[in-house]
């Protein structure tokens, strides 16, 4: 059904999603950012589901976004960089309003997109040996579209402890900031998070969904405008020099300009 997701399902209605780019850490390309927009959407009318799990195969749960996908938009167009913005933008929408609880296994590391991830999911369970950060801005890049659901999950003062440094964290920190709620090691990652779906067997589907729902509406709202705003944000970024030296940088292993000797 999908190229770079493995979805399971098993007899309780619990769904599995995990990301299968492991050669690529799980890499967000454009194909990955469309299947899981279309898992989503199916898995959102599905009244057999009752719980998914996003998770990661391989070393990482998820590098962020694909650096050939973010290469290809140097020599796109203003209109093919923005449908490539509101590509990300629309799956980390559908992941956040799935109305059913979606919890995070994260196996590995999540760096950029990665930490976008975890914080549209409703719980987050993490090995301890697990590295986070928002890397962008060694790149010449922001984190824009995955910024107001990282500002919704941690707060502002929270998040602008990570937001523009690019400063690789450890679990335990992911956790003090809000991005994860529990923490283990490696081998006792399924039983945690076997004990974060046990207690939604016991609830009413429905109103677990109207639950979330109504949390959305309570929560800050991330509107139509506000996701056209951070897709512009995103654009611009991709068109700055800054950007283009950062991205080309990276495939040709060397320092970016701004980095002193």
């Amino acid at each position: 059904m999908f190229e770079t997701l493995e979805v399971t399902q098993d007899s309780r209605g619990v769904v599995t999603v995990a990301l299968i780019r492991p050669d690529k850490h799980n890499a967000l390309n454009a194909l990955m950012m469309d299947e899981l927009t279309q898992c989503a959407e199916r898995l959102s009318a599905d009244e057999t589901v009752r719980v998914v799990i996003l998770t990661g195969q391989g070393k990482s749960f998820c590098a962020g976004g694909d650096l050939g996908w973010m290469r290809d938009q140097m020599q796109a167009d203003d209109a093919g960089r923005r449908a490539e913005g509101l590509r990300l933008a629309h799956m980390l929408r559908a992941l956040f309003n799935l109305p059913k609880p979606l919890i995070g296994r994260v196996q590995g590391n999540a760096f950029g997109g990665g930490v976008g991830m975890c914080c549209v999911c409703d719980t987050v369970v993490a090995s301890n040996s697990a590295l986070f950060g928002l890397t962008e801005t060694r790149l010449g890049l922001i984190p824009a579209t995955i910024g107001p659901y990282v500002v919704a999950r941690l707060g502002a003062a929270r998040a602008g402890q990570i937001f523009m440094s690019s400063v690789r964290f450890d679990a335990q920190r992911a956790m003090r900031l809000g991005i994860v709620q529990n923490t283990v090691a490696p081998d006792d990652l399924d039983a945690a998070t076997e004990d974060e779906v046990t207690p939604y067997l016991s609830c009413a589907p429905g109103a677990v969904s109207d639950a979330k729902r109504l949390l959305r509406r309570l929560g800050p709202q991330i509107d139509n405008q506000l996701l056209a705003d951070t897709v512009q944000a995103l654009t611009d970024r991709w068109q700055s020099p800054e950007a283009r030296d950062g991205i080309a940088a990276f495939f040709d292993k060397r320092k970016p300009g701004w980095i002193a000797d």
